[in-house]
């Protein structure tokens, strides 16, 4: 039962990095290719996966394209100095 559950957890690991190197966009890929990556990903599934997830993806804010704003929040009555001037 010990064995079945280490190659199932090989697998949904396996399975799981690979998804999301294809869902990474290539800007976002470290330190090789992608085809590197799935390659080191399949032929040694506990590391390439645990590599991949460390060290394969960049942290932190997408490097492509401008932030956007977000949307103005909606004021309260008390924030409006028109409706404050009509009191």
């Amino acid at each position: 039962m010990g064995k079945v559950f280490l190659v199932l957890a090989a697998v949904v690991l396996m399975v799981y990095s690979l998804y999301d190197l294809v869902a990474t966009p290539r800007d976002r890929v470290q330190h090789l290719p992608k085809w590197g990556w799935a390659l080191l990903i399949v032929l040694a599934p506990y590391a390439g996966a645990a590599l991949w997830l460390i060290f394969g993806v960049a942290k932190g804010r997408s490097t492509g394209g401008p932030r956007k704003r977000p949307p103005p929040r909606p004021l309260g009555p008390d924030d409006d100095p028109d409706f404050l001037r009509g009191l």
